[in-house]
């Protein structure tokens, strides 16, 4: 398994395999972050963090069956391992633990 660190894109790609399960595919998943996040990516910017997240161990991948909508072509299919479960909730963990010691006063609004 390559390293443990993850970024911010990563994150967000293994929580849409997770929230996708078990339909997650590179085109679901790029559809699933613009409409919940806003944020736009491009197919082979998701397909790069799939594999990547795959080589770390995170994601595992399988073919799903062939669809004549699809001209017969089979869907690659993601779901998270144990591992990719293990970093999302270490993530999550590490992130609350750090908005929890935010005092309210910091994250009030400053007038200028």
């Amino acid at each position: 398994m390559k390293g443990t660190n993850i970024g911010e894109f990563e994150e967000l790609i293994l929580l849409m395999v997770g929230v996708m399960h078990p339909d997650a595919y590179g085109v679901s998943v790029k559809n699933e972050l613009m409409q919940r996040t806003g944020r736009k990516a491009t197919l082979s910017a998701v397909h790069a963090v799939l594999q990547r997240l795959q080589e770390k161990g995170f994601l595992n991948s399988e073919f799903g069956e062939s669809t004549k909508v699809r001209g017969g072509k089979r869907k690659k299919l993601f779901r998270l391992t144990a591992a990719g479960s293990k970093v999302l909730n270490e993530t999550r963990q590490t992130r609350n633990q750090l908005w929890d010691e935010i005092p309210k006063v910091a994250l009030s609004s400053i007038q200028h």
